[in-house]
Formats: C-alpha cells, sequence, structure tokens
C-alpha cells in the first residue's frame, strides 16, 4: 500500500483518480448549451400602470420578432410622477428598454433616462420623428419624443434600427 502512496508513481495515481471523478462529474452532470433568458410578462404592469396615470399608456402592440421582454416595473419618478419601464433582449441580444412617464419638466426626464441632453440627429419611424442621443462611454443610444402629456424614451446598447423596430411597435391605448 506504501508504494501507491508515495513518490512519482503515487502522484500519478491521486492525479488520475481526480481527473477521472472531474471527468465523471463533467459526463453526468446536466447541461445545456442553450440560450436561456427570463420572459417576463409586462401586460399587467401596463394595465396598472393605465389606471394609475391620467393619460392613455403606450405600449407595444406586439413585440418585434426575436425579441424578448425581460423586465417590467412601476416606479415613482421626479415629484412623484409614475414612470413605466419595459426591458427586452433585442435580436441581436443587445439591451432595449422603453420608458415613459408625464414627469415634468419633460427634456429633464428624457436627459435623465438618455443619460445625456445631447441631440445628434433624428430618426423617422412610421411617418414620426424622433430625437436621438448618444452617449459615447456607454455606448448607449436613445430614441426621444416629448408629447404634450407624455415623454416616450427608447434606450439602451442596441443599434438605431433595433430601438425603431421598439418604436415602431408602440401603441396608444385609450385611458382606462
Amino acid at each position: 500500500m506504501q508504494r501507491f502512496t508515495q513518490g512519482l508513481y503515487g502522484y500519478a495515481v491521486a492525479l488520475f483518480v481526480c481527473l477521472a471523478g472531474a471527468g465523471l462529474f463533467l459526463l453526468i452532470t446536466p447541461q445545456s448549451r442553450e440560450e436561456h433568458i427570463p420572459r417576463r410578462e409586462y401586460s399587467i404592469t401596463v394595465a396598472n400602470f393605465g389606471h394609475s396615470v391620467p393619460y392613455g399608456v403606450w405600449a407595444p402592440q406586439k413585440d418585434p420578432a426575436d425579441w424578448v421582454p425581460n423586465s417590467n416595473r412601476i416606479a415613482k419618478g421626479e415629484n412623484g410622477a409614475e414612470v413605466l419601464y419595459l426591458g427586452y433582449a433585442t435580436g441581436k441580444r443587445e439591451h432595449a428598454m422603453f420608458v415613459q412617464s408625464d414627469e415634468r419638466p419633460a427634456a429633464a426626464f428624457a436627459s435623465r433616462m438618455a443619460n445625456t441632453d445631447k441631440p445628434v440627429g433624428t430618426q423617422q419611424v412610421g411617418g414620426v420623428t424622433w430625437e436621438q442621443r448618444f452617449r459615447e462611454d456607454k455606448k448607449q443610444r436613445s430614441l426621444v419624443r416629448m408629447l404634450p402629456e407624455v415623454t416616450l424614451v427608447i434606450t439602451g446598447t442596441a443599434d438605431w434600427a433595433e430601438l425603431g423596430e421598439l418604436a415602431a411597435v408602440l401603441q396608444q391605448r385609450p385611458k382606462g
């Protein structure tokens, strides 16, 4: 027995036993090579938000193809205004978030959500003009639309085309 526990031969046997144990563990442990992004249903959150604000809520009429809604919440903004957040993993697996609120001043809300107050251009989506904003250090692109009663912001690491896809499926729902 002492022969198996000493010297180079003992070291080789111990190494083999450890590698065999690790191989067996990897063989019997279930593994998934498929992507898993948790899907979060947002229809109840949008409905609850609609009951708490005095305007018709904007929401996607359907999710863009291959996008996964993965977060949603209602939070208090500045001055007690309600803010709706809907987050997505895009088709290219970047991040995009749709945010809306009637917070005033609207420009300050848009700047806070976009992390910048400097427009870099405009983008036409379905005949509607959205203001483009870009923050280089965060690689954050934002589309901003300020309406009389609500401010809409689509922001994230997604490219302009993908942000435009989300803007294209937004539809205002009737109040109530």
